[in-house]
């Protein structure tokens, strides 16, 4: 696998160089933000081309048609037209801005193509959001080899300036995404023939404690909780399983539980991570893939490679909110006509497996979008290294909350030439809760008894 034409300024010059071992950022570099980088460490400037705008501070401003608590958020740059069409005939033209994954549709499936739109740059956080993650820059400390982060680091990216790949897996894995959401969505299969299944239809709360204010009697390590309730397939209906990530997960590694209808308690479910398949999905992804990378990063070596210009899945309004269901398949790849490609800046993060450690993967190669954190793009690898599975990761800006959200995501799995399309949100299905809920209604007991009674 070659990465060629980094684009690499002089922090992600220091970010290659800089040793795997903690990194303090110096007072002169925390400078940069709010001036030539974003408060959260983006680059401000537009690239060479003007391809890349410059950053204006995101997209804050509903447009118009937008109807506050529906669950779907109108498409602001719908009316725009595609300024590239990329397929099977000129993909190689492109191929220093398309990940593995992306080059591997092409070669197999002449008719996937991928239509690119002018890029906005609409990721936007709350203002004590950014006030936290520039607090962060000179504060933050990651612990134990990178494996865990600093309990002072609160509120904010951690890591705006990062130097080292488990640095910026943290970012990845601490990004703002709002403080409590829900959702109501399907997860489907498209097996080797091309018909498609749903594997599951799920009700989801997430709360990101690491950006609340008042804990509430919350573990104060706590940066991660979410349990989802099953409703479909019937045979899995009243299902529910939950999940708690920890700053420092060597000391308080997943607490992940489940509960079945018809065993009708609730037990701990510590294979609920690393290479497990998650049954939900139809098992075509790992527990550590959700969101693209979750859990603990102590079974691989992380490498801050540099920054890359790649076209991702952004501002992906029409995939989330304009396409029905049937309209979103085809026999081998997601229908191209729903999805909205633009030029953006990634950051760059190979992971390889240790030695003495086991992994479905070998090798895995992680885009990270530099105004939001979020994962775009991600490619894995067999101990052959043969291309196994990438994932597509969509982002769209809650611009009511100053949220970049980015669940609705495809993965494909070469081996088996088979995709699937998770979090798919019914209609008025995603949401953004103004509150979180009280610390004693999240325990798995609550959650249960409150679920079983509807």
């Amino acid at each position: 696998m070659n990465i060629k034409r980094l684009i690499i300024g002089s922090l992600a010059g220091m970010a290659v160089l800089a040793p795997a071992a903690q990194a303090q950022v110096t007072a002169d570099e925390a400078k940069q933000l709010g001036a030539a980088l974003t408060q959260l460490g983006a680059v401000k400037a537009a690239n060479k081309e003007g391809t890349i705008p410059a950053y204006t501070g995101g997209l804050q401003k509903a447009p118009g048609g937008f109807k506050a608590g529906s669950g779907v958020w109108a498409d602001p740059f719908k009316d725009e037209a595609a300024v590239l069409r990329i397929d099977a005939k000129n993909y190689q033209q492109h191929g220093d801005k398309l990940s593995d994954g992306q080059k591997e549709l092409f070669k197999k499936h002449p008719g996937f193509y991928m239509d690119v739109y002018p890029t906005h740059r609409t990721a936007a956080v709350p203002e004590r959001v950014l006030a936290n993650t520039v607090r962060n820059a000179t504060t933050c400390k990651t612990a134990k080899g990178g494996l865990a982060v600093d309990q002072a680091c609160r509120g904010g990216i951690p890591f705006p300036i990062a130097k080292t790949g488990n640095e910026m897996m943290w970012n990845q894995q601490l990004r703002y995404k709002a403080d409590t959401t829900t959702r109501s969505s399907r997860s489907w299969v498209v097996d080797s023939s091309g018909k498609a299944v749903m594997t599951s239809q799920q009700q989801t709360f997430e709360e990101t404690p690491y950006y609340h204010e008042d804990l509430d009697g919350r573990d104060d390590q706590m940066y991660w909780r979410t349990y989802s309730v099953t409703s479909a397939p019937i045979r899995k209906a009243g299902e529910v399983t939950g999940l708690m990530d920890f700053l420092d997960p060597t000391q308080k590694p997943r607490r992940a539980w489940s509960y079945a209808p018809g065993q009708r308690r609730i037990k701990l479910a510590p294979e609920f991570s690393y290479d497990t398949p998650v049954a939900s999905m139809g098992g075509v992804t790992l527990f550590d893939e959700l969101f693209v990378f979750s859990g603990q990063m102590d079974r691989f070596d992380f490498k801050l490679v540099g920054k890359k210009e790649m076209y991702v899945p952004y501002n992906a309004y029409k995939l989330y909110f304009g396409c029905g269901v049937e309209e979103q398949f085809k026999e081998k790849y997601p229908n191209p006509a729903c999805w909205r490609w633009e030029l953006h800046r990634m950051w760059v993060v190979e992971a390889t497996l240790k030695q003495g450690f086991r992994h479905a993967y070998a090798k895995r190669t992680y885009y990270i979008d530099e105004d939001s954190y979020g994962a775009m793009l991600y490619d894995a690898y067999d101990r052959s290294g043969q291309l196994y599975r990438s994932i597509f990761n969509s982002m769209i800006q809650l611009y009511d909350v100053d949220a970049p959200y980015t669940v609705k995501n495809v993965i494909f799995d070469f081996n088996k030439g088979m995709y699937a399309l998770v979090n798919d949100g019914l209609v008025g299905g995603y949401g953004v809760v103004a509150k979180p809920r009280s610390n004693r209604d999240l325990n798995p007991e609550a959650i249960v008894a409150k679920e079983t009674a509807r």
